[in-house]
């Protein structure tokens, strides 16, 4: 086998046309004989094969700098540069990352993991070369999807205008941008994508000499260029128009075309757009026929493909009530980024069609959306993951929380996430959303606290609210919420545990070893993390000689160091302790390796709280 023999960029380059072929077909074979062992993301890499192989036959990423947009297609560069053994542990504990990790090899120039930032960076890379006088190649690999973000296009307003030798490769795979357009285009894309083709464009500027702009032969010929351009590739004039020189586009399956475009795209002196089609689960039938479902995947059988089974879990409760709520209130409407099938609202969307709003990748402008849709009486439903309402930040002040807005947040994915890693760990939402004003966030612990309380902030509450739950399904705990606050889901009279959400099963559990070694524990749940009705809480837990505040958030500004400051406020004086992620942000694995490892399973808040008690 070729593949075999891959240990390096380098081994690709030697690598004649028919050797070049037969490697592709390996590389679709490994990826989906190793995914459908360790889960991950498919569709993606399968239409990524060739163009990766390219990028490696005309440039050198130990030096040269291959920037990625999501990184979720990176798998086809790390089986490249020397990573193929790690496959067997792809995104486990302590495993190969799914994601480009410049700490795991200097052929990832940066970290990915969240859309549309990708030219930005590039060209900041593109300008430290400038300064620094060296030299070496910038590139920028974006989707069209993560062109539906805002940031990508100021990083493209920019990075036209700034003359940099910088290469965006745009890979487009009809998931967001228009399909074909047409006989003509195909003729002309080939045609463009010959090195005859820009050879002959090179000389025929030239013979209009340095003033090559202004001459009145060029300039008619120009326009009636740029005429026909215009109608044949609609999208091809945004990019000239910001600066860029646009080539494609370019059949992205084709690695010899590729190589030619990018060997040209490497020789230009100034910003480059390569269009490149390619069909997003090339080589494997099932992922052809539903990329989406095979975009993220966990293990499955090849033969069988990926089992499409409902599973049920927050998403899909959240989803149901969702479609309940709607059916009840006809000013509920739901807005999603990008991620329809990942928040659960596929069937809203079938459902309610004019009342479903999917705006991209484009968080920022959801939260906008939703303040204008609830400033004109709407009820506005944003489903997100937690680590993408980040980039709303700005918008929840200043357009949702300085109009006191009712719009409800449904923040999935809350909490640890397990193989995705530290990028989509959500793990700050406690935080940033305790410091905007009215905001009230709700944390279930289980599908029917999911229920109760998405149903109280969107018919019930007036104000802005958030109810936020983790991804997977529900543990031991089963209780419905009442109504409350907060209270006391195990009574125990030396020390108490304070939590909320999943993590209320650890501290249970946690309470039951701590009653076999003689010491009881109460373990108090929190429903509301914020803002926390700090009075009742240091009232109700005034009993108790020691306190651990267990929490699966970052440390900074989360519900344990508010309680811990309402305690000193207050001159409380007792034994307590914080339980949670700390300032650092946890790398990938399952949940269980993760608790475990940061003290917070059962074993571990059990041996935190005698510690406290000694």
């Amino acid at each position: 086998m070729i593949l075999e023999q891959i240990h390096s960029p380098a081994d690709v380059k030697k690598l004649s046309k028919k050797e070049c072929e037969t490697l592709c077909a390996e590389l679709r074979e490994f990826l989906v004989s190793s995914v459908a062992k360790t889960g991950g993301h498919l569709a993606s890499n399968l239409g990524v094969v060739e163009l990766t192989v390219a990028i490696h036959r005309v440039f050198d990423t130990e030096k040269d700098r291959l920037v990625f947009d999501v990184g979720h297609q990176c798998y086809v560069h790390k089986l490249l540069t020397g990573r193929q053994e790690g496959f067997a542990r792809l995104r486990q504990y302590e495993g190969l990352s799914g994601f480009p990790k410049p700490h795991e090899s200097v052929h990832d120039a940066f970290i990915a993991g969240h859309a549309s930032n990708s030219v930005s960076v590039a060209l900041g890379m593109a300008r430290a070369r400038t300064l620094q006088k060296q030299d070496y190649s910038v590139l920028a690999l974006i989707g069209d999807g993560a062109l539906t973000g805002g940031l990508a296009y100021e990083g493209l307003n920019d990075a036209g205008e700034s003359g940099e030798p910088l290469i965006i490769l745009l890979n487009d795979n009809g998931m967001s941008i228009s399909g074909n357009v047409g006989g003509i285009s195909e003729h002309l894309k080939k045609l463009r994508t010959k090195r005859g083709y820009y050879t002959f464009k090179k000389w025929y500027r030239g013979l209009f000499g340095d003033d090559v702009e202004e001459n009145k032969v060029y300039q008619v010929n120009h326009c009636v260029k740029t005429l026909i351009k215009q109608s044949i590739y609609p999208y091809s004039t945004l990019f000239e128009d910001m600066g860029f020189t646009y080539l494609g586009p370019v059949d992205g399956h084709d690695v010899e075309q590729i190589t030619n475009t990018l060997q040209w795209a490497k020789e230009q002196s100034g910003p480059v757009v390569v269009h490149i089609k390619t069909e997003k689960g090339r080589g494997y039938a099932p992922a052809v026929k539903e990329p989406n479902l095979y975009h993220g995947v966990g293990a499955f059988d090849p033969e069988k493909g990926v089992s499409t089974a409902g599973k049920r879990d927050f998403s899909a409760v959240f989803g149901e009530t969702l479609m309940q709520l709607a059916a009840e209130e006809e000013k509920v409407c739901a807005i999603t980024a990008a991620m329809k099938e990942g928040t659960g609202l596929n069937g809203f969307a079938e459902q309610y069609p004019q009342r479903f709003f999917d705006v991209g990748i484009a968080e920022g402008h959801a939260v906008s959306l939703a303040a204008g849709l609830a400033m004109q009486g709407s009820i506005p439903v944003f489903a997100v993951y937690s680590t993408f309402l980040q980039r709303g930040y700005d918008q929840l002040i200043h357009d949702i929380s300085l109009c006191k807005l009712h719009a409800v947040f449904a923040v999935d994915r809350a909490g640890l996430v397990g193989a995705d890693g530290e990028t989509h760990h959500g793990i700050f939402d406690v935080g940033y959303l305790s410091s905007v004003p009215g905001m009230k966030v709700y944390s279930p612990a289980n599908f029917a606290e999911l229920h109760s309380m998405l149903r109280h902030a969107v018919l019930e509450n007036s104000g802005s609210v958030t109810v936020r739950y983790p991804r997977g399904v529900e543990g031991a705990y089963k209780t419905d919420w009442d109504g409350s606050d907060f209270s006391c889901v195990r009574e125990g009279s030396d020390c108490a545990i304070v939590t909320y959400g999943l993590l209320t099963n650890n501290a249970l559990a946690a309470a039951e070893l701590l009653a076999q070694r003689g010491i009881s524990a109460a373990v108090w749940k929190l429903h509301v993390v914020a803002p926390l009705d700090e009075d009742a809480l240091v009232k109700a837990l005034a009993p108790y000689g020691a306190v651990l505040i267990a929490e699966e958030s970052a440390q900074s500004g989360g519900a344990g160091e508010q309680l811990l400051a309402a305690f000193a406020h207050r001159g409380e004086r007792k034994t307590y302790g914080l339980a949670n992620l700390g300032r650092d942000i946890p790398h990938q694995g399952t949940l269980a390796e993760l608790h475990k490892a940061l003290g917070l399973d059962a074993e571990g808040l059990a041996e935190r709280v005698k510690t406290m008690i000694r």
